[in-house]
């Protein structure tokens, strides 16, 4: 089964990056489309961006649209999401997600969660 683990999440000031990275340590998600949701307080989960399972292949959701790019290292089994001028908006828990489908945006397409990873983006 597949374990996701997030990392790089902290604390940065509006206008700065942060690189979130999301690595399966059970190198099961080869063959899966992987993907980046968030969760603000209140709110429910929104999808951010996905790539296919070859990387060839990228969709986003319109707010990060233009600032964030999501990539995925195959041999490293790693997926990444970089974000840059971030806005007091983008604060939310981000977790990483793998789906047997070839690129959804939807949450429940979706099979395996890693346990999120805080961001916060002060004004």
């Amino acid at each position: 089964q597949t374990q996701l683990v997030e990392s790089g999440g902290g604390l940065v000031q509006a206008g700065g990056s942060l690189r979130l990275s999301c690595i399966d340590s059970r190198r099961t998600s080869t063959s899966y489309a992987m993907g980046w949701f968030r969760q603000a307080p209140g709110k429910e989960r929104e999808f951010v961006a996905a790539t296919s399972w070859s990387g060839a292949d990228t969709v986003y959701a319109d707010s990060v649209k233009g600032r964030f790019t999501v990539s995925r290292d195959i041999p490293k089994n790693t997926l990444y999401l970089q974000m840059n001028r971030l806005k007091p908006e983008d604060t939310a828990v981000y977790f990483c997600a793998a789906s047997r489908l070839y690129l959804p945006s939807n949450r429940e397409s979706y099979n395996y969660w890693g346990q999120g990873t805080q961001v916060t983006v002060s004004s």
